[in-house]
């Protein structure tokens, strides 16, 4: 258990000093990127039992439910994690008030899942849907008692903290499943999994955060810090129906088989550029918060972390469009063999999230989300409109438009974006050139050995040396033919996992 912290240290008002928020910046990175391989390793891992203990009926009457509790989840936490880490000062006062906002908020949600369980329940003819939705409100109401913890851990930069939490539950969570589904408890076992993750989340991050919220208080002036949260909220809902209109479209006009094959292929490279994001993004954000006063080191925080998330981003696109084929074979099986077209024709949106997505962390880090919103709001219009130009050739026509969109989105968004700090166009395009470089020398090298690679039978054996002769030749490309070696050696350096009596020219990285 964590040593309590006093009102003042809980908070998070003083910002650490350099030396100590470049360690805590490194070692949030090495552990948030742990903490998110392990948890997709995880996932994969109980994908795969639970869908041979589990019939398909099972993951359709709880799908049925999580369509509706999905979209009620972007209202779970109202942004106000967020704005207590962005803000450059919050105090108890103000803290207590937001986490009392988000508890009732959780309740509120859980109470709403509990009101509309029986019309749920008649819409799809399926009694069973009361009960799972009467089980699955619980986990709002975890979720807002856990909110505000969370987020005094992310103002002290204790992601790693926050990642082995993550992970002990997702175990926890997983291990309940899978022993329930091996008893016959069919779809309980999938309700069971997403009731305790939450549930353990909030107990975990309650003792690592030791601290203890006061009564609630009219007067704590949490007015600004709620706008904040209310405006990402909004910009959360328009991006997710920009995102959602196209199964929408092609389950309409094309029928569920289509919308079957398009979807999961959306999954599968949803999986990518969710998992990348999430890991840089709990640490991006936070750290670009502590430093937004300070526009030059604002930049060069900003800039290493890019770089950083584009080495990651511009590798993973390259493989998903050069083995669509493998990819899906193996994670989605031989039935699945049409979706590997609109597995290929999405892989560019990797590309484009990876491009534009951190620099969202800019926009809320600077307190300008009523930028993002209407960059938000730009961005719904151009991707709804390359749907509708894509729909009438079915899911690979939907595809084609939607990376197509996305492409061209990114320079407005860029531009936009970056207004009024000293990040410039040569910077991004400087971030930009090691990882083009590398990934086109990886590619050419995967290319030529292709004829050997493919004669090997197993798709698992064969995708795993495709992948490893690409990132292996990547990595070597990056790091020694682009120089980025000094780069990532200071990282592992700041973290204690590269001694600096290994390399002693790597400790002089500059703030």
């Amino acid at each position: 258990m964590a040593e309590p912290h006093s009102a003042e240290a809980a908070t998070g008002v003083h910002e650490p000093p350099p030396a100590e928020l470049k360690r805590r910046t490194a070692q949030g990175a090495i552990g948030s990127s742990a903490g998110q391989a392990a948890s997709l390793a995880l996932r994969m891992v109980s994908m795969v039992i639970l869908a041979r203990l589990l019939a398909p009926e099972d993951f359709g009457l709880v799908g049925m439910v999580t369509a509706i509790t999905g979209f009620m989840g972007l209202f779970k936490e109202a942004g106000l994690s967020d704005a207590a880490v962005q803000s450059p000062s919050v105090n108890q006062e103000q803290l207590s008030m937001l986490f009392w906002i988000n508890a009732a908020l959780g309740g509120g949600l859980g109470l709403l899942c509990a009101a509309s369980a029986p019309f749920v329940a008649a819409f799809y003819g399926e009694p069973r849907l009361f009960w799972i939705m009467l089980a699955a409100g619980t986990s709002f109401v975890f979720a807002g008692l856990a909110t505000q913890h969370r987020a005094v851990l992310r103002r002290h930069l204790r992601i790693h903290v926050l990642a082995m939490i993550d992970v002990i539950s997702l175990v926890a969570s997983i291990v309940i499943s899978i022993t329930m589904a091996a008893a016959g408890y069919g779809y309980w076992a999938l309700v069971a999994s997403a009731v305790l993750l939450p549930a353990g989340m909030a107990v975990g991050v309650w003792f690592a955060a030791a601290w203890v919220p006061s009564r609630p208080s009219r007067r704590s002036g949490v007015g600004r810090l709620v706008m904040y949260g209310g405006t990402i909220t909004l910009n959360s809902v328009v991006v997710y129906l920009a995102y959602n209109v196209d199964k929408v479209l092609l389950g309409r006009f094309w029928g569920a088989e289509a919308l079957g094959i398009y979807g999961r292929a959306y999954q599968l490279v949803n999986l990518s550029t969710d998992s990348l994001h999430t890991t840089l993004g709990s640490v991006a954000f936070p750290v670009l918060s502590r430093v937004q006063t300070d526009p030059a080191r604002f930049r060069n925080y900003f800039l290493r972390i890019y770089t950083f998330f584009l080495s990651l981003a511009l590798p993973i696109t390259a493989s998903c469009a050069v083995f669509a084929d493998d990819m899906v074979l193996v994670f989605l099986g031989p039935k699945w063999h049409d979706a590997a077209v609109v597995f290929r024709l999405l892989a560019p949106t990797i590309l484009a999230f990876g491009l534009i997505n951190p620099f969202g962390w800019v926009m809320f880090a600077n307190g300008r989300v009523a930028r993002s919103l209407k960059i938000a709001l730009m961005i719904a219009p151009v991707t709804i409109v390359g749907y509708v130009l894509g729909l009438g050739h079915g899911p690979e026509g939907v595809a084609i438009g939607f990376s197509t969109a996305m492409v061209l989105l990114v320079t407005p968004v860029i531009l936009w974006s970056k207004q009024d700090t000293l990040i410039t166009t040569r910077d991004t395009l400087e971030a930009l050139t090691p990882a083009v470089g590398s990934v086109l020398v990886g590619v050419a090298v995967a290319l030529a050995l292709s004829p050997w690679l493919s004669d090997v039978g197993a798709p698992l054996l064969r995708l795993t040396l495709e992948g490893s002769v690409l990132f292996g030749t990547y990595l070597l490309a990056l790091l020694f033919g682009f120089g980025q070696r000094r780069i990532y050696v200071e990282l592992l350096r700041q973290t204690g996992l590269w001694p600096a009596r290994w390399s002693p020219g790597a400790a002089r990285g500059h703030e």
